[in-house]
This record gives structure tokens, C-alpha cells and sequence, in this order.
């Protein structure tokens, strides 16, 4: 068993995971993005739960908004941005499977754990 406290603190940092799945925090304050056009997991799905704030996630060119309570799954290989558009901070819980990143928050290869 693994067990970790979810601090949002400002950025992306990488909680905990095993072999099968991966725990990350994300902070976006107002008026800032993550991702982009070309950003995608090739290797894996990311579930997003929104803990609080306001924003819009653009997932294969359409837009969705976000509020907190919002769950959403961006599947593998969906192209996608997430954008704070209220007036403070973003918080995301996200769920990655299998894991997406390394535990510095480098993202991995398809297919591989850290």
C-alpha cells in the first residue's frame, strides 16, 4: 500500500505510482496553459479531476470547461491543452495509466515504467 498527500503546489509534480498507474498534481495559475497542440500520451490514458478553480480543457480542437468537481478522461493520444481562465489557481488531481512520467516529471516512452 501507498499513500501520499496531494499539496498543490505551483507546477507539475508527480505524487506517487506503481508499475500500473501514476498520481500527479498540476497548478495553473490565472491566465496560464499546459500542453499544447502537439501534446499527447502516447502511452497513456490521463483521468483530470479539477479539486478547484476555473479553466477550459481544449481536447482534439474542442473546448470543454472546467470547474471544480469536473472529472474528465483524455484518452491516450488525444491532443491536448488545459487553460485557467478564472482569477486564481487551477488545481488538478491527475491519474495516469499506465504511468506517463518519470518521477522528476520527465514524460516516458510509450509502454515504459519508471
Amino acid at each position: 500500500m501507498k499513500r501520499a498527500a496531494v499539496a498543490y503546489e505551483a507546477g507539475f509534480h508527480v505524487l506517487m505510482g506503481d508499475a500500473r498507474s501514476q498520481a500527479a498534481s498540476m497548478v495553473i495559475e490565472p491566465g496560464g496553459t499546459e500542453g499544447g497542440a502537439d501534446n499527447r500520451h502516447r502511452g497513456a490514458d490521463q483521468w483530470l479531476y479539477v479539486a478547484s478553480g476555473h479553466g477550459e480543457a481544449l481536447v482534439n480542437g474542442h473546448v470543454y470547461p472546467l470547474k471544480a468537481g469536473a472529472l474528465m478522461l483524455i484518452q491516450r493520444g488525444d491532443t491536448h491543452e488545459i487553460r485557467n481562465t478564472g482569477e486564481s489557481a487551477l488545481k488538478t488531481l491527475n491519474v495516469y495509466v499506465p504511468p506517463a512520467y518519470s518521477a522528476s516529471g520527465d514524460e516516458l516512452p510509450p509502454g515504459k515504467s519508471d
